[in-house]
């Protein structure tokens, strides 16, 4: 096939006149690009709706793919998913029809099962992600040939009833000690993992990978480190985790569009799975960069900022991507998901941290004090909780967790008078039980990354470590 651009561009025209010819579906009527303002387009003469694929030509390169993000009188405002380096003034704006495929220089058509429709994005979906790398768009960055046993279905689906959801009531083994015994986790919760840059989040949520009891675990790494993709997979997921795995990537260099299609993407393929009957682990890093994709989508298209710089579309995208996750349809298959929040600054006030944490069933707070003492995984257990704990475990270990963190809390407050020497040993019965296990309970709470930790062992050990009976008989 030729790699001549206008060549490219004929056969899709070509491809167009075919499908009228043969009673298909038309091209809406073709605009005009007129302005390219940072990262938005303008474009007149297009009437389709928000969310519609177009295709940005030249005639001189490889189309752009851009999608519709609004509009205001005659101008349809698009967000382009590619490089717009060599656009220009008058470039041609032409919807894309049903199933017509994109044409794209130095390769064959795409398949048109694996492309967009109007106002319908629809990606591959099913049973042949297993075991594969992907993109934003559905396209192996792998290198292992092209997708099979799989179909295009759309992202955008109808929310699930929540009367019709299976309640969280059946605990789920994480592999880490401290989770499965303090911040016991329930499938199908959605469950936050707050903490500023550098305090251990992807070695935790590695640890999760390599060891919770799932069918199939989906990786939405979005907006981090692009070397992050490799290691993840080769260092964490490894050759076992990775056959039951799925990784959308979309790192930081990419445009904003893709970042936040990435984490649709990856939400979506864990909601196919879960409809399978699977029980599903979804892990996301980050949350964060997925509200700050919005906040420039948004701000770029001139919606006004409100709480530090975030517009409300922000905090109205949130809910909508974490409320896909969770049990589905009468017990059938699990999302459990976690969700990374960077805490700018370490500040658990931020406004993402703050409007994640209402919407989540628990947060999981990391410490960075914990972290540069050589404490990992570095998690502050009397920040943190789960808030499904309660339902998903026996009243006996709820006790004895209870009983745990209260004698933490006890030796944080009293920790500077012991530690200048003011606390006299018997003047507090409390105190002195504290210090006296704060040793072997931050061994217990501590866990090397290679090393999984059985639930009910957690919870065993846990007791032991405050000298209590054995919880399970």
């Amino acid at each position: 096939m030729s790699n001549d651009p206008s060549a490219k561009w004929q056969q899709f025209l070509d491809g167009a006149r075919q499908r009228v010819q043969s009673g298909g579906s038309t091209l809406e009527t073709g605009g005009t690009l007129t302005r390219l303002t940072g990262l938005v387009l303008e474009a007149s003469g297009i009437r389709v709706p928000v969310g519609s694929q177009c295709l940005v030509n030249t005639g001189m390169q490889e189309p752009v793919l851009a999608e519709v993000v609004g509009f205001a009188n005659e101008k349809a405002f698009l967000m382009p998913a590619g490089d717009v380096q060599g656009l220009s003034s008058g470039a041609s704006v032409v919807p894309l029809a049903p199933y017509m495929p994109v044409p794209r220089l130095g390769e064959e058509v795409v398949p048109k099962e694996v492309r967009s429709v109007p106002g319908l994005l629809r990606l591959p979906l099913g049973e042949g992600l297993l075991g594969r790398v992907v993109d934003a768009h559905g396209e192996p960055l792998d290198r292992m040939g092209p997708l099979l046993n799989v179909a295009a279905r759309p992202l955008d689906r109808m929310p699930l009833n929540a009367m019709d959801r299976a309640p969280v009531r059946e605990p789920l083994d994480t592999g880490v000690r401290a989770i499965n015994g303090l911040l016991t986790v329930g499938r199908g919760q959605r469950i936050g993992l707050f903490a500023g840059s550098g305090v251990g989040k992807s070695v935790l949520m590695g640890m999760m990978a390599r060891y919770t009891q799932a069918d199939v675990i989906v990786v939405g790494l979005i907006g981090e480190r692009g070397r992050e993709v490799k290691e993840f997979i080769e260092d964490i997921l490894g050759a076992d985790g990775r056959e039951r795995s799925v990784v959308v990537a979309a790192p930081a260099d990419a445009p904003p569009l893709l970042r936040l299609q990435g984490a649709n993407y990856a939400t979506a393929v864990a909601e196919d799975f879960r409809d399978r009957g699977k029980h599903v682990l979804l892990l996301m890093d980050s949350l964060t960069r997925y509200a700050m994709a919005q906040r420039e989508i948004a701000l770029a298209i001139g919606e006004p900022p409100a709480t530090k710089g975030y517009p409300p579309s922000c905090f109205a995208k949130l809910p909508q991507l974490v409320e896909r996750s969770g049990n589905g349809l009468n017990g059938v298959g699990s999302i459990t998901a976690f969700y990374t929040v960077l805490t700018e600054g370490d500040d658990q006030q931020d406004p993402i941290a703050d409007a994640a944490r209402a919407i989540l069933d628990g947060h999981i707070v990391l410490s960075r004090a914990l972290a540069e003492a050589g404490h990992y995984p570095a998690i502050d257990i009397g920040q943190s909780a789960s808030r499904v704990m309660h339902n998903v475990v026996s009243r006996e270990h709820f006790d004895v967790a209870r009983r745990f963190r209260a004698i933490s809390s006890r030796y944080e407050k009293g920790r500077d008078l012991v530690q200048i020497g003011a606390y006299v040993q018997g003047s507090d019965p409390a105190l002195d039980e504290a210090i006296r296990l704060h040793q072997p309970m931050a061994e217990y709470l501590q866990q090397e990354m290679h090393v999984a930790a059985p639930f009910e062992d957690s919870v065993q050990q846990m007791a032991a470590t405050i000298e209590l009976e054995e919880v399970f008989p």
